[in-house]
């Protein structure tokens, strides 16, 4: 579980970098809030692209199916439990 959160607070700080999210801060974004849409962050299809080459690059992770990447990337903690369940892959 400690290993998730130190995943969780480092994801938000890369998807800010990642993003040029500049006006947010890591503790403004929540780990179950959603990135997509109206409610939430509000990220669109280029954001996922920057998140999935962000997740290739950081932790070599390759989201091969698009579609997967919509449940993926729900929310931070969605995508922090991905890389925790991928990552030795």
């Amino acid at each position: 579980m400690e290993e998730r959160n130190e995943l969780v607070q480092k994801l938000k700080g890369e998807l800010i970098d990642a993003l040029n999210l500049e006006e947010i801060d890591p503790e403004g974004i929540g780990t179950d809030e959603s990135l997509f849409g109206a409610e939430g962050l509000g990220l669109d299809s280029i954001d996922a692209l920057e998140i999935i080459l962000l997740l290739d690059r950081n932790y070599g992770i390759k989201i091969k199916n698009p579609a997967e990447g919509k449940e993926i990337f729900k929310t931070v903690g969605t995508i922090a439990d991905y890389i925790l369940a991928h990552k030795a892959e």
